[in-house]
């Protein structure tokens, strides 16, 4: 853990990525605070405080005595997070700038598509 996010917020990025890899099912527990703690070395109220964020997001669900679960629906709360999240950070400017210069909306999709199809030929090489 190196950004200069906090820790907890990392570690719950780091869950939600398990969430959305399918390292983590929906409805099946996730490691304990402790647990978490240990292997990452970090102090056992900060792995709390990342599990209670993602309970807060109902990412989690508590069952007392027993532990940390997925919640049902959680991998696509956190998919449709990040499309909304990807079209915020990417898709609306894209199209800001493409209307500034004047490119209409069709030559606008022959654009992208022809990037993407390049760029995926590029990646299977």
């Amino acid at each position: 853990m190196t950004e200069s996010a906090p820790i907890f917020i990392q570690l719950s990025r780091s869950i939600e990525e398990g969430i959305l890899d399918g390292l983590y099912p929906e409805e099946t527990q996730v490691p304990s605070t402790n647990e978490f703690a240990s292997f990452m070395r970090i102090n056992p109220a900060t792995a709390g405080k990342a599990l209670n964020r993602l309970v807060d997001q109902g990412i989690l669900y508590k069952k007392r005595g027993i532990g940390m679960f997925v919640a049902t629906g959680a991998r696509q709360q956190l998919v449709q997070e990040r499309r909304d999240a990807f079209t915020a950070a990417y898709i609306e400017p894209l199209v800001s700038e493409a209307q500034r210069l004047g490119i209409p909306a069709d030559q606008l999709q022959s654009m992208i598509a022809a990037t993407a199809s390049t760029t995926l030929e590029g990646a299977t090489s």
